[in-house]
């Protein structure tokens, strides 16, 4: 029986939830870390339906927690009326302590900023994936765009031979 749960698990390629694909262009990603989120009831229900936007949204490190925030949880309408759903508010993020220390040393000393680059479902909790991240500049992104550019023309060359 643990055996069907796996084989059912692992067919399941569909776990991600949000992509930010601004994040790849606008930063040069060094490092990544895997987190939880606190999370209400409406908005796990919000990310079952895919309502979620984290393309202005980016982390904050405050009194020693990881806070997400500027990330846009569209409710449901068939939300509970007794509650009042508040789409942008800030969540917490879940993470050991010793990357919170690696990322307070990393954002306050050398400079890094800290950025959402996806969320998924893993083992059926919502995780973000945030990057210790630096901006990069626009003659950065140019040269990244060429590069990728580049890169298309060369598969096309080699497939039309």
């Amino acid at each position: 029986m643990a055996h069907d749960k796996k084989t059912r698990a692992s067919t399941n390629t569909n776990s991600t939830i949000a992509l930010n694909k601004q994040a790849r262009h606008e930063y040069h990603i060094e490092e990544r870390f895997e987190a939880g989120l606190v999370l209400e009831g409406w908005e796990v229900k919000g990310l079952r339906t895919g309502r979620i936007q984290l393309k202005e949204s980016y982390v904050i490190i405050k009194s020693g927690e990881a806070w997400l925030l500027g990330a846009h949880i569209s409710p449901l309408s068939s939300a509970s009326t007794h509650v009042h759903p508040d789409p942008v508010r800030t969540r917490k993020l879940l993470l050991h302590s010793q990357e919170l220390r690696k990322l307070i040393g990393a954002v306050e000393r050398k400079g890094f900023t800290l950025v959402p680059l996806a969320m998924y479902w893993k083992s059926g909790r919502a995780k973000i994936e945030i990057a210790l991240a630096k901006g990069k500049q626009l003659h950065d992104k140019r040269a990244t765009e060429r590069d990728r550019d580049w890169q298309r023309e060369q598969g096309r060359l080699f497939r039309t031979r």
